[in-house]
């Protein structure tokens, strides 16, 4: 079942729209993702007013990791989001 969701699902998306990665708030995305078999990057995002860090996943298509990931230091180098501890 969860084969034919990712197919006509996330897969069917991506392919649809020419896409390099499925961009989603927050990173819970990302472990369900995984259980699907597909690669996502979780990075940070901002701060809410509280001062709580928050991010988003960048998800993508099995054997698009080197993407993610030129993608995701891309977003971190135009935001500098991420603060040392």
């Amino acid at each position: 079942m969860m084969d034919q969701l990712s197919k006509n699902g996330f897969e069917r998306l991506i392919n649809k729209n020419q896409l390099d990665a499925l961009l989603t708030i927050g990173s819970d995305v990302a472990p369900m993702l995984a259980i699907g078999g597909y690669p996502a990057i979780s990075v940070p995002a901002g701060y809410d007013n509280q001062g709580m860090p928050f991010g988003i996943s960048f998800g993508g298509l099995k054997g698009t990791e080197p993407k993610l990931i030129e993608i995701a230091y891309d977003f971190e180098q135009a935001t500098r989001a991420r603060r040392p501890p």
